[in-house]
């Protein structure tokens, strides 16, 4: 596919997702055929000519200006990840392609390693660009159970959201999670939606999983720095956990990811029992699997 057809599909996506009433213009009577807005809605509400928007959503027209995108992003009602996203299908589309890629880095750096293990008790981890678990402390491991039943190569917390029969039941509120990773990962696409791991991800998920199929479609964008989640974790029970998300310098898209919570409460016990558990209970082979050398 083109980037152009990219870029319509996008348009085309987010366009169906607003509704008449969310811009004030009158829902009318009978069945709408085309669900949101239609082709003529939205070009009147970006102030250009119908022609030239089904251009943008055919991938005929590939140059929109600065303005021009502006106005559509206002019209879509897009939030800051989507509008970047949106910016970025364009100046593919115009032929404004990114430098290579190197490729997924997945060697995880020794200081970075040593550093997991001084933040345990609370659960921490590293990712690769698309989501592929290369080094977790003991918590961090554990926080995902049923994980480490998966090869090194097939760790992804994508991956094990929308195809590992426990995340499920991990998340307590797993229908907003997955909506989340979903727009989390299409964040993560930027610019080099055609990095190798990504494409490979997407593919599988698509094929496997409808429920994922069908939030990709969305083309929702959403990038994660922080926030929240809430566990129901088999072995320690419910639990509120902070986290936070932190670029690695000098790596191809690699992030730490930590965990805690305020000491004295359910939740921060629940967190404390994730890094009590005997070594030999997690079937960890390999320690160089969690980083965590000598303790086996």
């Amino acid at each position: 596919m083109s980037q152009g057809t990219e870029l319509g599909r996008f348009l085309r996506a987010r366009r169906a997702q607003i509704r008449p009433e969310d811009v004030g213009l009158p829902v009318g009577r009978g069945l709408r055929r085309t669900p949101g807005l239609r082709r003529e809605e939205l070009a009147t509400l970006a102030g250009v000519s119908v022609d030239y928007y089904t251009r943008l959503e055919r991938g005929t027209e590939t140059r929109p200006s600065a303005a021009v995108v502006t106005a559509l992003g206002e019209a879509l009602q897009l939030p800051a990840d989507a509008l970047r996203r949106l910016q970025e299908l364009v100046a593919l589309a115009a032929g404004h392609t990114p430098a290579p890629s190197p490729g997924p880095a997945h060697t995880v750096r020794e200081p970075v390693r040593n550093l997991l293990q001084t933040l345990r008790p609370c659960p921490a981890y590293v990712v690769s660009r698309a989501n592929g678990l290369l080094a977790a402390n003991r918590p961090g491991l554990r926080l995902f159970p049923g994980i480490t039943d998966w090869p090194r190569e097939r760790r992804n917390l994508t991956r094990y959201m929308f195809l590992h029969p426990m995340a499920r039941t991990l998340y307590r509120d797993w229908e907003k999670m997955a909506a989340h990773s979903a727009a989390h990962l299409r964040a993560i696409a930027g610019a080099d939606p055609d990095e190798p791991e990504l494409v490979q991800l997407v593919g599988e998920l698509v094929v496997k999983n409808p429920e994922f199929a069908r939030l990709w479609e969305r083309y929702d964008v959403r990038a994660h720095g922080g926030g929240s989640k809430h566990f129901q974790h088999p072995e320690v029970g419910p639990m509120r956990l902070d986290f936070e998300v932190m670029a690695i310098f000098g790596t191809d898209g690699q992030r730490l990811v930590t965990y805690q919570a305020t000491p004295g409460t359910p939740d921060h016990d629940a967190m404390l029992l994730l890094d009590m558990a005997s070594p030999r209970d997690d079937g960890i082979a390999d320690p160089a699997e969690v980083s965590e050398r000598g303790e086996e």
